[in-house]
């Protein structure tokens, strides 16, 4: 084996080592693995979406933005807008910090936290009107199952 000058002893193993290592973060970044920002703006965009149509007293709007089994819980015997419209449910408002975990995320605004899952066609409202307890889950107004 023959070194090159001034380089030391296998840098060539190292510096192809260091492609194949280039190349591996190029590819998550690129499938999205490595980048949740996108998605938690997806999550907040749906979040805000659902809070402009409570604050419009669009209702029917807000239950299309409910995941299929929080729909119906609200529901029950009636339809979903004039359940929904009883329920009172706090304004958010503000800034928005958002958590995504893989298909689920959670939306903090001032005056609301919104639980949401991603379906094949967006990010839904899986519980809304939600306040933290200590050491116990978020209590929340509407929720599904």
């Amino acid at each position: 084996m023959t070194v090159e000058p001034g380089r030391p002893r296998g840098w060539r193993r190292a510096r192809g080592a260091g492609r194949v290592l280039a190349a591996a973060l190029v590819a998550t970044a690129a499938s999205g693995c490595g980048a949740p920002g996108p998605r938690e703006d997806d999550a907040v965009t749906a979040a805000r979406a659902f809070e402009a149509s409570l604050a419009a007293a669009q209702y029917a709007q807000a239950c299309t933005l409910l995941a299929p089994q929080t729909r119906e819980e609200v529901a029950g015997e009636e339809d979903c807008a004039g359940a929904l419209a009883k329920e009172e449910l706090p304004s958010g408002r503000g800034q928005a910090q958002a958590q995504v975990y893989g298909r689920q995320a959670m939306v903090r605004l001032v005056g609301d936290t919104l639980f949401l899952s991603q379906f094949d066609k967006g990010w839904k409202v899986t519980a809304a009107g939600c306040t933290p307890r200590s050491d116990q889950p978020y209590d929340c107004q509407v929720k599904g199952g």
